[in-house]
């Protein structure tokens, strides 16, 4: 399992994309709002393709409110 720091842009016209950041995290921009958890869905799907697994093996483990987020890949 491995565990990665991903910093959330939520509502971004530059999305979807992901990058990496200066302080070492992931970056995500995403075109949907963070309401309903409708961004952390997008997140997830995300990060599955750019990892390429399945996004059962994508999951969050902290800051499921927050744009800095703990998520677990498992590959």
């Amino acid at each position: 399992m491995m565990r990665i720091t991903v910093r959330i842009k939520p509502r971004s016209k530059k999305g979807p994309l992901v990058e990496p950041g200066l302080l070492g995290e992931l970056v995500v921009y995403v075109h949907e709002p963070a309401v309903d958890g409708k961004a952390n869905a997008a997140v997830v799907k995300l990060l599955a393709d750019y990892y390429d697994v399945p996004k059962r093996a994508v999951s969050i483990m902290s800051g499921h409110k927050s744009r800095i987020k703990i998520v677990a890949i498992d590959s």
